[in-house]
């Protein structure tokens, strides 16, 4: 899939979204990208999934690991399509954690899929776990990277299926805050 079908995607899905929006991270931006609505889709969700793992090798990693809630159907298709074992971490109290009987053998390999990364908080909490439980994280993909020119966010390779170069703020710096513009948090982290 090129970068403007998975855009139309996004569009024809209505989940491509201007306003005044609280991310995940907490800070603020013009867009925002509701993939929820994308992978209600199950076609479509099949064809996302299917455009991230023309990214990887399947015998670098043993097992799929994607942060709650956005990375689960992402995440939950691309191991259905590599035939490989899903789990997922969450919060629980604000804390990333791994529960609901999951376990990571020791040295497994494990590559992490998210929908939307911004930040790469969510990623980082959830290789965190990973690794606290004896897993090697390998690689990361997402469908959409908001932030193409950050660079560190993470100490394994990472790949997308697409790039859009989304200006965020912090709240203090927030235009839209500024002029008084109400936002909205639609992200997983609950509500403003």
């Amino acid at each position: 899939m090129t970068e403007q079908e998975i855009l139309n995607m996004y569009e024809d899905a209505g989940a491509l979204l201007n306003g005044h929006f609280v991310l995940s991270s907490g800070r603020h931006s013009a867009r925002y990208l509701q993939s929820a609505l994308v992978l209600m889709s199950m076609d479509n969700a099949t064809d996302l999934a299917a455009a991230l793992i023309e990214k990887v090798n399947a015998d670098d990693f043993d097992m799929v690991v994607a942060p709650a809630i956005g990375g689960l159907v992402i995440g939950q298709e691309v191991a259905r399509q590599l035939k490989k074992p899903f789990i997922f971490t969450e919060r629980k109290e604000g804390e990333m954690q791994m529960r609901r009987g999951f376990t990571i053998p020791k040295g497994t390999k494990l590559l992490v899929v998210e929908d939307v990364i911004t930040t790469g908080g969510s990623v980082c909490e959830c290789m965190a776990v990973v690794r606290e439980h004896g897993g090697v994280p390998v690689k990361v993909l997402a469908v959409v990277d908001r932030a193409p020119q950050a660079e560190g966010r993470f100490d394994v390779p990472h790949d997308t299926a697409i790039s859009l170069d989304v200006e965020t703020f912090a709240k203090d710096d927030c235009p839209m805050c500024a002029e008084g513009t109400p936002a909205v948090k639609p992200g997983s982290r609950g509500s403003l």
